[in-house]
């Protein structure tokens, strides 16, 4: 079985940081895309940002210039650097990975149980 856990989330001001860490564990031969994914109270969950095993990133537009996603491929787990917060960035945050267990079985997609961050004053 695969496991991912998340913590880092919290509450912050406007205008703060926080950085959110996504670990996996289990039964692992190979991790292909990261990314993280948030969900505000009525509304769909979304890609906030991705990166690939070689390290090629992509970010949704609201995030860009202000959250940074990387990985440590050692210790499969990725990150999200989230600078400049705004109210708006108030979701349930969760980790998304695409592993394949064993040499011979297809790739899956796992998810985290998600860490709320809330942005306030």
């Amino acid at each position: 079985q695969v496991q991912l856990v998340e913590s880092g989330g919290g509450l912050v001001q406007p205008g703060g940081s926080l950085r959110l860490s996504c670990t996996a564990s289990g039964s692992i031969f190979n991790i292909y895309a990261m990314g993280w994914y948030r969900q505000a109270p009525g509304k769909q969950r979304e890609l906030v940002a991705g990166i690939t095993s070689g390290g090629s990133t992509n970010y949704a537009d609201s995030v860009k210039g202000r959250f940074t996603i990387s990985r440590d491929n050692a210790k499969n787990t990725v990150y999200l650097q989230m600078n400049s917060m705004k109210p708006e960035d108030t979701a349930v945050y969760y980790c998304n990975a695409v592993i394949r267990q064993t040499s011979t079985t297809l790739p899956y997609q796992y998810w985290g149980q998600g860490t709320q961050v809330t942005v306030s004053s």
